[in-house]
Order: C-alpha cells, then structure tokens, then sequence
C-alpha cells in the first residue's frame, strides 16, 4: 500500500506540492545530498523508495541502526565502481541517520563532500541536533510534518481502493465512525494507520482473502481492537520534549491557564520527570512573575517539597496547583535588569566609589568610605546618595512593572530614582 510514484504521495504539500524545490529535483533526477527530518509515519521512507523508483541513479540504502563503518565502506566502494564502469551518480539512502555515532558519520562526510555519495538521510531527530554538521552543511533539511486527519482518509480510502497493492479487488465499507477512530487514533502517522487498517480488513472475516468482489465491513469494534490507543507524541530527549515545556512555559507567562494545564497533562501523560517540570516552574516564578507576586517562587517550591513527600499519582494535584497559581498570576520580567547590568559588567571594570568602600580595611588612611550617609540616621531610612560607579551614576537596569505588588513600590522607586539625581 506504499505509494511507489509522486502523483500517490499524500500530504507534505510544502515540500513535493506542484512546483516545489524537492518535487522539482525528484522529476528531474537531479537530486543533491538532503535530510528527511519529521515524526514516523510522516513520509520519509517513502519519499526514499519513490526517489529509488523514478531515478536512473545507483541506488543504496542502509539502516543506521544495523550498519557500520564497513557496511559504509561497502557502500562507497559500489558507488566509485558504477561511476567508473557506468559513469552514474549512486544515491545512498540512510534511514534514521540519527542513530550513527560520530565516528560513523564521519566515515561518510568525504565521499559526500566529493560527490560520490548523493545522502538522503532520514530522522526523527532534529538533525542540527544529532546529525554530524559538516552533513548537514552539505545537504538541504526537509521537515515532514504529522499528516493531518484529511490526509490519513485520503490515505486509507487510497489503501482500500487500489486494486494491484490495495483492497480494490473487495468492497471495503466502513460502518460509522470507524474509519474516523483509525484517522484520529493514528494522530498524524500513515504507517500507523495502514498497519491498523490491514489488521481489521483482514481479520473481519473467517477466511482471508475472501472471493474477489465481496463486501467487507469494518464496524467501530473491528476498528477500536485494530490500533493501539493513541499514545501521545512525546520525546523526553527529542524535539518534542522541548516544544511542550516551552508551550507549558509560555502559557504560563501569557496567563492561559486552560493552556497551562493541557500541557502540564500532556508531559505527565508521557511520562515526563515532575521534578523537570518544577524546575522550569520555579525559573518561571522569577523570570514572568517576579516581583509582581514575589511569593510565587515560594508557592512553586512548597508545591515541588509537598510533591516529594506525597508522591505520584496524588502529586498532580500538587504540579497543577503550582501551574494554575503561575498562570493566574500578576506577571513582570523586570528581574531582566540583572542582565541588563550584566552587559555593562561584560564590557568594563568600574571602580568603587570612594564613600561606598570599606572603611574597617583602610590601614594606609586613603579615605575608604569618608562621606558615606548611613540612611538609617534619616527619616524614612532613606537619603540621596550615589551607589552605582562614576561612570554608570544615573543609569537606570530595572524598570518596575505596574501589576500586583511592583505595581504597588513602582511610585515611591520612580520618587527616589528622581531625588537621587
């Protein structure tokens, strides 16, 4: 049921729709080195048999996971014998690419750097990431997307209605919303969805195959038992892994707390440590809410501390409370005036003003803190005076937001700012 030609290809419109870059290169056979890089079931292998079937180039395929330095070896020695002997380009395709440790990779980077090997490797990984990056400098990445739920009914009624590598030669009907729970459940993955399919075509009936010409009916029951409940798309060292805290994270800062939840449940769904998720929490409770609501960090340790002493499964009340708390919060970022600072900090060393040094190490008497005004002789505990360098004097870092508890301080910090100029 793989489709073997451009015109069967379902889904990734931006990469093989009419006119498009890799579309072009495929009907041309003028293919150079690229990267398939997307979520199972996506496409990538198939593109690969597509590219073996349409091309007039040598072609060669190894699995990463089972092939070495030799097996590449072999591979280059076959490709430099078709160029010499039939004067064609070899085309090695390398499924999950990802897999091969750096030493392997580099095996292959000089017999792609002189074009005697066109890769198209394939990944589930971002292969910035994972993928050597002299090959990934030398080959154009392609992302495949999760198919959506058109395209994987597009895929099954293609599937049950070829008659040479389908079900075309039986009428296969679906009764209602079966063929609906195989689209949803497969979330975004053919393989999927087509291992699900022939599984409850085939096993509906007592005998398989049947007579050519016969009705086949898969009920929702047939359906439901044919694919695994959906198993949520979740890498903890992966792409994916990354991509949810930082949804997570900027629900939180953007004070969505349905948003919140629904990612703090698609971690915990799969699996993801609590004590990653809390830490990020606590990074948050400074850098979004900070001074808005100073308590907050506290809010998210106690939870973290409750967490560890009562445990899973009951601690998820414990990860919401911390997330809806932060999500409902005041929000402020001014704790960025560190970093402000600390780019003045990077490019000089100034020198401490003379009043503000210590003057319990002054033995040689040059002045260390004459002039200084301790502001708990004055009213309000408070009196103008120089703090910062000579040269940074009047410069401002911090810039208080106008929500929650900063909101409340901003005035009186502007009133002192303006006095002490």
């Amino acid at each position: 049921m793989r489709p073997i030609s451009l015109d069967e290809f379902i889904g990734q419109e931006h990469i093989v729709g009419e006119g498009k870059l890799l579309r072009r290169a495929i009907q041309a056979d003028r293919l150079s080195s690229i990267i398939l890089f997307g979520p199972p079931g996506t496409g990538k292998t198939t593109l690969a048999r597509i590219i073996a079937n349409t091309t007039k180039s040598n072609f060669l395929s190894l699995n990463a996971v089972l092939a070495g330095v030799q097996q590449i070896r072999d591979a280059v020695l076959n490709a430099e014998n078709h160029k010499k002997l039939y004067d064609k380009r070899t085309i090695l395709f390398v499924d999950e690419v990802h897999r091969w440790n750096r030493s392997q990779q580099d095996a292959l980077l000089p017999w792609v750097e002189n074009g005697t090997i066109i890769l198209i490797g394939a990944t589930t990984e971002n292969p910035f990431f994972e993928v050597n990056k002299a090959l990934v400098s030398r080959s154009r990445v392609f992302q495949l997307n999760a198919l959506t739920e058109e395209d994987l009914k597009k895929t099954a009624l293609a599937a049950v209605t070829n008659k040479e590598r389908g079900y075309g030669k039986w009428k296969i009907e679906f009764e209602q919303n079966a063929l609906e729970h195989l689209v949803s459940t497969a979330a975004g993955d053919a393989r999927s969805l087509l291992n699900a399919l022939e599984l409850a075509v085939e096993t509906t009936l007592e005998d398989w195959p049947p007579p050519e010409g016969e009705t086949v009916k898969i009920s929702l029951q047939a359906a439901e038992e044919s694919i695994q409940k959906r198993v949520v798309l979740y890498d903890r060292d992966g792409d994916y892994h990354y991509d949810i805290i930082s949804a997570f994270i900027k629900s939180i800062r953007g004070s969505d707390p349905d948003a919140a939840v629904y990612w703090l449940a698609r971690m915990i769904a799969a699996g993801e440590d609590p004590h990653f998720i809390f830490r990020r929490m606590l990074i948050s409770a400074c850098e979004d809410i900070g001074l808005a609501s100073p308590g907050a960090v506290s809010v998210v340790a106690g939870a973290a501390d409750a967490f560890d002493r009562v445990g899973m499964p009951e601690g998820r009340y414990h990860l919401a409370h911390a997330a809806l708390y932060l999500a409902t919060c005041p929000k402020s970022n001014s704790a960025e005036a560190f970093f402000k600072a600390l780019s003045f900090v990077e490019k000089e060393d100034a020198e401490v003003p003379e009043h503000l040094k210590d003057a319990s190490r002054d033995g040689k008497a040059l002045g260390h803190g004459e002039g200084y005004l301790y502001p708990h002789n004055y009213s309000g505990h408070w009196v103008p005076q120089q703090y910062l360098p000579d040269n940074l004097d009047g410069t401002v870092f911090y810039e208080p937001g106008d929500q929650g508890y900063e909101g409340k301080i901003k005035d009186e910090i502007l009133r002192k700012r303006n006095r002490r100029k």
